[in-house]
């Protein structure tokens, strides 16, 4: 008996024995400290799926939005014309090509101006502008640009189209004594073969010869003998001074350097026929003032032509009755502008004035 329990206990023994030596399967990994159990935790293993980047999310860490400035619920809006920065009245424009009209204007208000006010089409024709134009941010006293993009008709003549400012509630805001902004344009098909068939015609800034340009869009080799007055410049220059005086406004000082962009646009109006502000040449207004290095801060003009030819006097009273476009009075009797220019040509029985305002910076 005592033999048979002493074989049953060596075999119970040599049994616990092998257990101990054998490691547990669920040990046979490597042991992972507290440490990495924590770094495990927090980052992915190698085999789990990187979530994609919120695009959304991205841009709105890359470019955040500019905030829209708040307005009190009692300002107001209101706005004042500056300049014509392209395309001034009257321009001659070549048939069917698109341009940009570009209006320089003055926040009167105290509303701050920001995209949700737009230009929109009011009245006379679209010339295929956009639904509407967003303004920029332009805080009360500050001056921005408005820019629309155009075309012009096929038709020759004059072409007109009026746009307006509404605000975020979709009211007209008031520009001045009016509520509207306009485009006022000559057309013309001779121009636009002008400019496909031969190039722009050189233009003389001091007087003298310039080639007169032809109907069919080539250029003249006759010589322009234009002749100037300054009897009738004198004139212009004190009847608009005492215009002003009637209506409590400071007299306009001449400037020499205006002159000189008045003198060049009045002689390429009387050698080439034209009643308008751009030049033979293609200059602007601005483009001349430039020329003539005058630096300013914002400026226009008036032209006239007639047969026979208008006195200084003449000149003044046509402006400033002027309906069709009632900025041709506004200009004589701007506070906007200090300084002016003029000047007067005359050439094949026809007389032209042409008259730059402008403020230096």
């Amino acid at each position: 008996m005592r033999k048979k329990f002493l074989i049953v206990l060596i075999f119970l023994m040599l049994t616990i024995s092998a257990c101990g030596t054998q490691a547990p399967a669920e040990i046979a990994a490597p042991i992972v400290t507290e440490t990495q159990v924590a770094t495990a935790t927090e980052a992915p293993t190698a085999t789990e799926a990187q979530p994609a980047p919120s695009a959304e999310a991205s841009t709105a860490t890359a470019t955040p939005e500019t905030p829209i400035p708040t307005n009190p619920a009692d300002c107001t809006n209101s706005a004042a014309f500056v300049a014509d920065v392209t395309v001034a009245d009257n321009d001659i424009i070549p048939a069917g090509t698109d341009f940009t009209k570009t209006w320089r204007i003055k926040n009167t208000g105290t509303c701050v101006w920001n995209p949700n006010y737009t230009l929109s089409h009011y009245s006379e024709e679209r010339m295929l502008a956009p639904a509407s134009v967003p303004l920029s941010v332009t805080y009360p006293g500050e001056t921005t640009d408005i820019s629309v993009d155009l075309t012009a008709s096929s038709a020759d003549g004059k072409h007109t189209a009026y746009f307006v400012i509404k605000n975020p509630a979709g009211l007209i805001m008031k520009i001045d004594k009016d509520s509207r902004l306009w485009v006022v344009i000559n057309v013309s098909s001779q121009v636009a073969a002008a400019t496909q068939n031969s190039g722009s015609t050189p233009v003389a800034q001091n007087g003298g010869n310039i080639p007169v340009t032809g109907n069919e869009g080539g250029s003249s080799t006759a010589a322009c003998a234009y002749t100037t007055d300054a009897a009738k410049v004198t004139e212009t220059v004190n009847a608009l001074n005492a215009y002003r005086a009637q209506n409590g406004l400071p007299a306009y000082t001449v400037n020499e350097m205006l002159t000189k962009a008045a003198i060049r646009q009045a002689n390429d109006m009387s050698c080439n026929k034209l009643f308008a502000h751009n030049g033979s040449d293609g200059s602007t207004p601005t483009t001349r003032i430039a020329a003539s290095r005058y630096n300013a801060s914002s400026a226009t003009e008036n032209v006239y032509g007639s047969y026979p030819p208008l006195s200084g006097q003449g000149a003044i009273d046509w402006w400033k009755n002027d309906k069709t476009d009632i900025r041709h009075n506004q200009n004589l009797l701007s506070t906007t502008y200090k300084e002016i220019g003029v000047a007067y040509s005359f050439f094949d029985n026809f007389g032209y004035y042409v008259l730059v305002f402008a403020a230096p910076k």
